[in-house]
């Protein structure tokens, strides 16, 4: 089951939900501050965040993206407030969804499934755009290769690239 860090100063609103998501099965780590909260992710790294947004010291807004530079995983934002400006810049930083306290465990969990689902998805996409990007790379140094035997030994495209594919062959690449 996945790996929770929530991050909270209101300890009663920390533990209730520690001890929810821990009775369905998640794995909880608890923060009582962003400071706390960057010291944990020296030794662990949990599958999402559950910050809230207005934390005493270094705000949640800030603790979110100083853990977004550090990990790329997903972050949900927890507020008593619901000002416009607060909600921007949560959603300008990346947070998979903003909700309004007070919540239960029941209304969490959907949120946290979703999020974690939409990071995967994000994992996928990276993947298949790094992907895309090695193979147009290669396409275009097999491109070039092809353009420099035509020219040097005045012969086809199709002359070219079996030359190119009877080398790979022998030496196996």
């Amino acid at each position: 089951m996945a790996h929770i860090l929530i991050v909270e100063d209101d300890r009663l609103v920390l533990t209730g939900l520690a001890n929810g998501l821990e009775a369905l099965g998640y794995v909880a780590s608890k923060a009582s501050s962003g400071e706390q909260a960057l010291e944990i992710l020296d030794t662990v790294k949990p599958d999402l965040v559950v910050i809230d947004a207005c934390l005493p010291g270094i705000s949640g807004i800030e603790t979110a993206k100083q853990i977004l530079q550090r990990l790329d995983i997903p972050v949900i934002f927890l507020s008593a407030y619901d000002d416009p400006q607060t909600v921007r810049d949560a959603v300008m930083l990346g947070g998979m969804s903003y909700l309004v306290k007070p919540i239960t465990v029941k209304q969490l969990v959907p949120a946290i499934e979703s999020a974690l689902a939409r990071a995967g998805d994000i994992t996928k996409l990276k993947e298949l755009e790094e992907n895309l990007a090695t193979a147009l790379k290669q396409s275009r140094e097999i491109s070039i290769a092809i353009g420099m035997l035509m020219e040097r030994y005045n012969i086809s495209a199709e002359d070219a690239f079996e030359i190119l594919r009877a080398h790979a062959r022998t030496v196996r690449r």
